[in-house]
């Protein structure tokens, strides 16, 4: 910065920016409120049925993000701007200070251009006949002095200046389209991210000289700024796309083998890394662009760490994908990538995915932890997992969908492809226990179906539940309950079936509900997926209890009818299951009912945020929310419904007569049909007290007995039209 331009700078309009902002960021903050509380709220209660449902509903969500994001940017704008204002006037005045100080001293400071500057003593001809030699004369340490004091204040002028300019172009070029999220409290805040960066990829572009001490330290920072838009973007671009693939390569190669705390250091840094990644691939900078091209050329490029004897390393697609398993990355950059993949393992055919990506590459070993990224889909598969939109599309292809589960037949992807497909057809992220469900749309209810289609497929697609699928494929049948029980009451049962799926009827189709009695019998045989069927049925009958029995409204027809329904379907669902069991050798091949009890205790803590998040169309009075869920999610769990997860948890832990008629045994085909008949009864009673209801309580509970016993016969039907039984 030039010494008059500081010394002479009116600020004035920077003045005037910095107020035009803060009224747009109050101004913003008004919409973003009206935004989320009215326009959000609406929509979310509205119910939409066709083109509305998929375009409208959309576009209200993104308009309400684009809002909050709007107000984060222009939040963080004012703060930069109010900052550098500040600094820049502290740093005039500490010129002008400087400058008046030398003038008593007798010295000129004087601006000679381009960011220099010169300190030079005042001359008179008077002074040359002053005996004592000193008027007007100052020695050269004064001098430089002030030319040292002076070239500082200018220096922290221009870095001001320079990051505050720097910080507020990587903000801009963020979103190319609408606004970015990144939110800053003052422009030190953002300056720092951007310098930590910086010094980041500096390091990392040479791993081998990285020691453990080192590589805590980068840990520390990347902990601290992985979420942050401008440290993440300006550290990718910083170190490159083959860069960040190398610098990869080496740290797996130099640390294979790893224990103990270093172990657990190596698998830190590979999450720190993948969050930091996932958070710049959302930036749409010309940098970043640029940064996503190259790494997709070189997904077939061999990486190799330096001063490795095998020729072979691993390849660019194994290096990106192995930084996956952790972060949400962007839909159009998975979108992209996933075309990649998918094509060269379609290539190669169901059965010889494993060898496309497995041999010849003996010695990869790209993940410190469970596997070892050989297969590149199943970071892939991770990576959609954590971003339900782009796991949609990945799905929306039946050919594509038929052959991804194909492959669990011969490779050990079949976990991480349940995630991914639960991702798609739930709308939730993996690990997301807080997010409310989106109405099922179309699209995900047709996935959904598919899947149904594969696993009841009799030429082996039953095998699909061993391939680490049983339970993601229970988790579905929970999530999808609204939509199975409706197929399974028939045409007209939306009014006590209760659901917001956009395509709520899809099952009912002839070719469907053989699909889905066959999916949930199929995946009874595994102890989680069969936990998964028994919780989400439990939840939804409580679901539907508590709606029904506290407004009367919602079905134009006697409690009775209701109970009755809701009891049969209770029946029929938990029947399939319990008949499947009976069945064959199906007790043999889940090992047990130790590993069922098991599954069940597990799935439990799971299944308190189904209450809110697989069943959030059942709309519930926020007065009657759960005291688990309600502080996350405002009070919209059930609180009949949590009390049926509730017991079924504590299962292990009861006696006497309630124990009975829990599933802690199922080895009886008629204790399964108590179990389920007392467990309704058991909601339907919490539902009647908690709404005082005016119902006589013996006459309820042999109504719910009876639909139950009705529903619970009825099964075996299903069952034995829709396969082949001993």
């Amino acid at each position: 910065m030039d010494l008059d331009a500081l010394r002479h700078g009116n600020f004035a309009k920077l003045g005037e920016a910095v107020t035009d902002w803060e009224q747009m960021t109050k101004r913003l903050a008004e919409l973003k409120k009206e935004a989320e509380e009215n326009l959000k709220a609406r929509a979310d209660k509205a119910k939409w049925a066709g083109i509305n449902a998929t375009v409208s509903r959309e576009f209200i969500s993104r308009t309400v993000a684009e809002f909050n994001d709007a107000h984060a940017q222009a939040e963080s704008i004012t703060s930069i701007l109010s900052d550098t204002r500040g600094e820049l006037i502290g740093y005039r005045t500490q010129l002008h200070e400087a400058i008046r100080r030398a003038a008593e001293r007798n010295l000129t400071v004087a601006d000679t251009g381009d960011g220099t500057f010169t300190v030079a003593g005042n001359t008179r001809p008077d002074w040359a006949s002053d005996p004592s030699g000193k008027t007007g004369v100052t020695d050269q340490k004064t001098v430089d002095a002030f030319r040292d004091e002076i070239r500082g204040i200018l220096a922290k002028a221009t870095q001001s200046d320079d990051s505050a300019a720097k910080a507020l172009r990587l903000l801009a070029d963020q979103a190319k389209y609408g606004f970015a999220d990144a939110s800053y409290a003052d422009r030190d805040q953002a300056a720092k991210a951007v310098a930590v960066a910086e010094e980041l990829a500096k390091t990392a572009k040479h791993p081998t000289d990285m020691s453990l001490d080192d590589i805590a330290a980068f840990n520390r920072a990347m902990a601290k700024y992985h979420d942050d838009p401008l440290f993440a973007e300006e550290f990718a671009t910083r170190l490159g796309a083959k860069g960040t693939l190398q610098f990869w390569t080496e740290m797996s190669s130099a640390h294979a083998g790893a224990r103990g705390s270093e172990l657990e250091t190596m698998k830190e840094l590979q999450s720190n890394l993948s969050l930091t990644l996932a958070t710049a691939s959302f930036s749409d900078s010309d940098a970043m662009a640029g940064w996503k091209k190259d790494l997709l050329a070189e997904t077939n490029t061999n990486f190799r760490a330096a001063g490795s004897p095998n020729p072979v390393g691993a390849l660019g697609s194994q290096v990106i994908s192995s930084l996956m398993h952790n972060g949400q990355y962007d839909t159009e950059f998975l979108d992209d990538y996933r075309r990649k993949l998918f094509k060269a393992d379609k290539g190669a055919g169901d059965s010889n995915t494993n060898d496309l990506w497995a041999k010849g590459y003996d010695s990869t070993d790209l993940v410190f932890g469970d596997g070892n990224g050989r297969d590149p889909l199943e970071g892939l598969f991770d990576g959609l997992s954590h971003n339900p939109e782009a796991a949609e599309h990945a799905f929306e292809s039946k050919p594509d969908l038929d052959h991804m589960l194909g492959t669990t037949r011969y490779t050990d992807r079949g976990a991480s492809l349940g995630r991914a497909l639960e991702s798609a057809v739930t709308g939730v992220a993996d690990g997301d226990t807080t997010s409310m469900a989106p109405p099922h749309s179309a699209a995900q209810v047709k996935i959904m179906a598919n899947i149904m289609a594969a696993v009841a497929d009799p030429d082996g697609g039953a095998d699909l539940v061993t391939k680490g699928l049983g339970e993601s494929f229970g988790d579905m049948a929970a999530a999808y309950m609204p939509e199975i029980s409706q197929a399974l009451a028939g045409p007209q049962s939306g009014t006590v079936f209760l659901t917001n799926s956009e395509y709520p009827h899809a099952f009912q189709e002839e070719k469907s509900i053989p699909d889905l009695v066959r999916f949930l019998s199929a995946t009874s045989t595994d102890p989680a997926g069969r936990a998964g069927i028994i919780y989400g049925e439990s939840i939804y009958t409580g679901s539907l209890l508590e709606s029904h029995l506290s407004d009367p409204s919602l079905f134009h027809g006697s409690r009775e009818h209701v109970l009755q329904d809701i009891g049969r379907n209770a029946g029929i669902i938990e029947g399939i299951v319990g008949h499947s069991i009976a069945d064959g050798q199906v007790q043999a091949a889940i090992d047990g009912e130790t590993d069922y009890n098991s599954a069940l205790k597990d799935k439990g803590d799971a299944a308190k945020s189904w209450v809110s998040i697989a069943f959030s169309g059942i709309e519930l009075p926020a007065e009657y929310g759960g005291k688990i869920m309600g502080s996350v999610v405002g009070g919209t769990a059930g609180a009949v419904a949590n009390g049926a997860v509730d017991r079924l948890i504590e299962a292990q832990q009861m006696h006497g007569a309630r124990d009975q008629a829990l599933y802690s045994s199922a080895k009886d085909l008629y204790a399964m049909r108590d179990s389920v008949n007392q467990q309704t009864q058991w909601s339907t009673e919490d539902a009647l007290a908690r709404h005082h209801v005016n119902l006589p309580e013996d006459d309820a509970a042999d109504l719910v007995r009876n639909a139950v016993n009705q529903g619970w016969d009825a099964s075996s039907g299903y069952l034995s039209n829709t396969k082949e039984r001993p």
